[in-house]
């Protein structure tokens, strides 16, 4: 594939990278998109020099991608993300167990879930079992003193927002959290659990029909059919296992700062630059 677009972006791209990156590609020329993001265009992706520039990228710390020549956030008609460690920081039911003494014990389940080692709904019900009898104001106190957008999510929702593009928000963790976030960043649509409480404490236990991988690609498919977006109008964001089902209903999918299944599998990956970075592979 030649006449493509080579984005590279990191913390810091230094110039011989950049130099050494148009080299491998043979661009024609170097642009600048934004602070610390540069476009190579012209650039040759062919399996070789692919893997050339993937083997380069990763010894500078550095995040890349081709893309087609004007490519934007606009040519898509539904934006999908998952919340937890992708639009925010946290992992909602870590830090929730971490105020009943269990975040060691339940945020190592969670790990292995997201690595896809063991099953999903499995894993969740053997974590919110963990949380039996703590008081129901801890979700409060996690999401007033815990939950933090991951950098560039308001940024990249914003101009979602102003493109005309839905967004969607499917996630593993709770209604508690993605109703709240859902408003706050002005959502379209947010799908997530019900924790149930009983007598103002956590009863261990969920209700209704579980947001687990299946779930997750489900409502994708459900909006964007309901809205009549093709999927090569979907974007998919992740950075889980139980987000690959979901982002395989995308045509165009984002890694964020994920578990090299995930890697493996999206379009792009972003392991460096925060969630403003899908903005600067889709700067035309």
């Amino acid at each position: 594939m030649t006449n493509l677009n080579l984005i590279i972006q990191g913390e810091d791209v230094a110039t011989p990278d950049l130099k050494a990156l148009h080299s491998i590609a043979t661009g024609k020329a170097i642009e600048r998109i934004a602070d610390n993001a540069f476009r190579i265009t012209g650039a040759d992706a062919d399996a070789a020099k692919r893997d050339a520039v993937a083997a380069h990228c990763a010894r500078a710390r550095l995040d890349w991608g081709f893309v087609a020549p004007g490519r934007a956030l606009a040519d898509f008609g539904l934006l999908a993300m998952d919340m937890d460690s992708t639009l925010i920081s946290i992992e909602c039911i870590d830090e929730i167990a971490d105020f009943a003494g269990r975040k060691t014990e339940v945020a190592s389940v969670t790990a292995s879930a997201m690595r896809g080692e063991i099953d999903w709904p499995t894993s969740l019900r053997q974590r919110v079992s963990a949380l039996a009898g703590l008081d129901e104001t801890a979700l409060a106190r996690v999401y007033a003193d815990r939950l933090r957008f991951n950098p560039g999510a308001e940024r990249l929702i914003a101009a979602a927002r102003d493109q005309g593009v839905k967004t969607l928000l499917v996630s593993g963790g709770f209604t508690y959290f993605t109703d709240r976030v859902r408003d706050r960043l002005k959502l379209d649509y947010a799908y997530s659990n019900v924790l149930d409480v009983a007598g103002g404490k956590l009863a261990g236990t969920v209700s209704g029909p579980l947001v687990d991988a299946g779930g997750k690609a489900a409502h994708l498919q459900r909006i964007a059919s309901e809205l009549g977006i093709a999927k090569e109008r979907v974007l998919a964001i992740g950075d889980g296992a139980n987000d690959l089902p979901m982002m395989a209903e995308a045509g165009t999918s984002v890694a964020y700062h994920a578990k090299p299944v995930v890697k493996a599998k999206a379009t792009y990956a972003l392991d460096y630059v925060g969630l403003e970075g899908v903005l600067n592979l889709l700067a035309g």
